[in-house]
């Protein structure tokens, strides 16, 4: 098999604009038959607009695509779709009100006799379901699924439909650990199907983990393709972001014996129950659980997004009532939710009213706002920040992940919070702003303030908290102090088995 006919995509000189924005300049990237190749780049690196251009959601300005040799022009998703191509976007497009099964064959029910066969439409989506041993059943509604049984239904009937190339951007977002390991599967029987992948991930593990190449792009342009086998992750990285990284953990640590805050048996049934903890001044407390295990809850009822049961809540040496985010927001603390898109942010108004948003009352005179002041406040943030947009009048849904997560840091640093609770504070961003946000939690610790961080990246909160919360089904499994357990030891303590290793307060 010669060389050519063994590609199955290849897009060259690709280049594309934007109004005030260079995309794409010159691009080139292949994909070879079988093959999984890794997608990676700090956001506006260029990695979304390359794909959309695949799948013929933008018009390229210049370059060719081939597809096994034959050149082609796909102007739109139907083109893309007869030439074999399908994705997986991080937003799922499937209809929330209809059935898996009629999601599974959305447009093209069967029939016989004129009559929709219902028999055909059931058998066909509970085979596909239980070759990829997922437990769903076929006539529930989306909207009663999980979001990330929802993904897998969306997979599932990708792979039905056999694509001859899935894209999958960012397909761990909504994933538990178990079921990234059947995704993982699922791509490995692709591959040996002779399915090509291309994978998008911040996620470098998930990279090397999958992927048997990997291409890099930075600010629109290529840097590089790599076999995977000849490059590292610290390597991977530093080509990434265009520098030497010697160690991306590096923070200086703050913590001191004062008690900003003191939760004594926090409880909220069926959620959580009997949670103590406490949080030094300048401290980077972590907390990880496995989905289910009740830590996104514990820091919803810390600032009052939702009401808990039972319990006390001190903060410095004084018992709060925190049943409100008001009551949260007057206590000193910001939440950085989860979901930052739905819960975190206004994505419909601008950068500088999401800024303000929860401090208009204090620049505002008889209900006058002080624009200079709202002006102000906004162009300390973007700079102390580094927050990459043309305009403090620009949308906050137009901004790059990295950016909409600096925004949401932005409203709680104006808001002059000292503790502060990041869920989920480096999901779905590059590595590049990973980094930046690194140096924000340094620059707040060094500032006398407070961080819990809720993390199911290990490594990353192995390498910065100073204690480790591990949850089990609703229950602190353990407090861990930086250095005295693995990531092993972490896990199964997640999982509710014991280790001996010496715990922090």
């Amino acid at each position: 098999m010669d060389k050519m006919s063994e590609e199955i995509i290849r897009m060259e000189g690709i280049s594309k604009e934007f109004p005030g924005v260079k995309a794409l300049s010159d691009v080139s990237f292949i994909l070879k038959r079988g093959e999984v190749h890794g997608l990676v780049g700090e956001n506006g690196a260029g990695k979304s607009t390359l794909i959309k251009i695949l799948m013929g959601i933008y018009p390229k300005d210049k370059g060719e695509i081939f597809i096994e040799g034959e050149k082609v022009e796909i102007t739109n998703p139907i083109q893309s779709r007869e030439y074999g191509l399908r994705a997986v976007y991080q937003d799922i497009t499937l209809a929330p009100h209809l059935s898996v099964e009629e999601n599974f064959f959305l447009g093209r029910l069967p029939t016989k006799r004129l009559i929709i066969d219902w028999a055909t439409v059931n058998r066909v989506t509970s085979d596909t379901l239980k070759e990829l041993d997922l437990d769903i059943d076929p006539r529930k509604k989306l909207k009663e699924l999980t979001l990330a049984q929802r993904e897998m239904v969306t997979i599932a009937k990708i792979i039905h439909e056999k694509a001859r190339v899935i894209i999958f951007d960012e397909p761990t977002a909504l994933l538990g650990e178990e079921e990234v390991k059947q995704l993982f599967e699922i791509i490995y029987k692709l591959k040996s199907e002779g399915t090509s992948v291309i994978y998008i991930s911040h996620r470098l593990e998930e990279i090397f983990s999958i992927c048997d190449t990997v291409t890099v792009l930075r600010d629109g342009k290529l840097i590089g393709t790599f076999p995977l086998a000849d490059v590292d992750e610290g390597r991977l990285v530093s080509v990434m972001v265009g520098r030497d990284l010697k160690d991306i953990y590096s923070i200086k640590h703050q913590k001191s014996q004062e008690i900003v805050l003191e939760v004594k048996n926090l409880t909220k049934e069926p959620k959580f129950r009997g949670i103590n903890l406490q949080l030094h001044k300048g401290e980077i407390l972590g907390m990880f659980g496995l989905v289910g295990s009740g830590r996104t809850d514990v820091v919803r009822c810390l600032f009052g997004a939702d009401k808990y049961d039972t319990g006390e809540i001190i903060i410095n040496g004084e018992k709060k009532e925190i049943r409100s985010p008001i009551d949260g927001i007057n206590a000193g603390i910001g939440l950085l939710p989860e979901d930052r898109k739905m819960q975190g942010l206004a994505l419909p108004l601008s950068i500088m009213a999401n800024i303000n948003m929860v401090v208009y009352d204090q620049i505002s005179t008889l209900g006058v706002m002080n624009r200079k002041e709202e002006r102000k406040r906004t162009e300390k943030y973007l700079s102390e920040l580094k927050i990459k947009t043309p305009s403090m009048l620009q949308k906050v849904e137009k901004l790059s992940g990295g950016n909409q997560q600096k925004v949401v840091i932005s409203k709680w640093l104006n808001a002059q919070s000292n503790i502060f609770i990041f869920d989920e504070a480096t999901f779905g961003v590059d590595v590049g702003a990973k980094l930046e946000i690194y140096r924000i939690f340094e620059k707040l610790i060094s500032s006398g303030a407070s961080i819990i961080w809720v993390s199911s990246y290990l490594p990353e909160l192995m390498g910065l908290a100073d204690r480790i919360l591990v949850m089990h089904e609703g229950r602190c499994a353990a407090i861990v102090n930086n250095g005295e357990a693995t990531e092993e030891d972490i896990l199964k303590l997640a999982s509710g088995l014991s280790i001996a290793t010496k715990t922090g307060n």
